[in-house]
């Protein structure tokens, strides 16, 4: 039985780009699916067909169990979305842009105000409600977006990068919406180009490439893919390298590599930052004296580079197409 979220196939090409190259998508009910990539690799383009805002040139789509090409209006009234950038308009207030959502969902006068007045507590807006939106701050307007996304509690809700450009703080408090939605029950299918955000929200991840699902897993399945933790040294004399080097690779998943240029040592390891310890400990045994040490994680370019052999890097010319086509 398909998942909340299902697509096999999709296909869209924009002139001489291939936007989507055969996207298979599976979101069980009530999980967070991660759609992992750079700008460009296709993920809005996926988000665009799901939610009826382009037609697939091949494939199938089912959202809440509704064709998605068969039946649109009816996918439109079951889920709820919040793009890259936040669709608000900013001559109206905070308060009456919510309303306007509910009106348009046919929702009551009074129903629509008492919704609007949950969702900007929920999101703490309670204070600029009656406000111009456009006085609001980048995380505001963000917030707004979001909660105009929920004004009818959607089963199945789709988040277009939705923390790209905001502060550490806003981006952590929409996080945290996040994770109250589902875990009232809410699929979500959230694009991003930040593996710490797929990390931190996503049941499961998939990494799209070149319109191409290339990878799918959990995060952690995903890191193990690029080697896991790393150990990365820096020695503070050249002659200690080969030493160094015998000792990380004492320790780690393989040899160390070295760039002696840099003199920075680096290795696999599982363990932590109790095995960090043990390593410290060594290096002092042996006299060794270093510059800096630390345990790194992966990055989406070690995700990257590890499974296509090249950066993340944007290409622009599906880029453009893309912000084209959300404009």
């Amino acid at each position: 039985m398909p998942g909340a979220i299902y697509a096999e196939g999709l296909v869209k090409t924009f002139g001489d780009v291939k936007a989507l190259d055969g996207v298979d998508l599976d979101v069980p009910e009530g999980t967070v699916l991660g759609l992992l990539g750079p700008n460009g690799a296709g993920k809005t383009t996926a988000v665009r067909c799901l939610t009826t805002l382009l037609t697939p040139d091949s494939g199938r789509a089912f959202v809440a169990g509704i064709d998605v090409l068969k039946h649109p209006n009816e996918v439109r009234r079951s889920i709820g979305l919040s793009g890259q950038f936040a669709a608000v308009d900013e001559y109206l207030t905070g308060r009456e842009n919510l309303q306007m959502v509910g009106q348009l969902y046919e929702m009551r006068a009074k129903e629509a105000k008492a919704r609007a007045g949950e969702l900007l507590e929920r999101f703490h807006l309670t204070d600029a409600a009656d406000r111009p939106s456009k006085t609001y701050s980048g995380g505001m307007r963000r917030r707004l977006d979001l909660a105009a996304a929920l004004v009818v509690s959607p089963p199945v809700m789709f988040m277009d990068e939705p923390t790209t450009g905001l502060d550490p703080r806003n981006r952590q408090g929409l996080w945290e919406v996040i994770q109250e939605l589902v875990a009232g029950g809410t699929t979500l299918l959230l694009t991003t180009q930040y593996l710490e955000e797929a990390d931190h929200l996503a049941h499961d991840i998939c990494v799209v490439d070149h319109g191409r699902v290339i990878a799918r897993g959990t995060a952690d399945q995903l890191k193990a893919q690029t080697g896991g933790e790393r150990v990365e040294v820096v020695v503070h004399e050249r002659d200690h390298i080969a030493t160094a080097r015998e000792v990380l690779s004492g320790f780690g998943k393989g040899e160390a590599a070295v760039e002696r240029h840099t003199r920075k040592l680096t290795v696999p390891v599982t363990g932590g930052a109790k095995l960090l310890a043990e390593v410290i400990r060594e290096l002092d045994t042996r006299g060794i004296e270093i510059d800096d040490i630390g345990l790194r994680r992966p990055t989406l370019d070690d995700v990257f580079i590890s499974l296509t052999g090249h950066m993340a890097e944007v290409r622009e010319e599906e880029a453009e197409v893309e912000k084209e086509d959300a404009s």
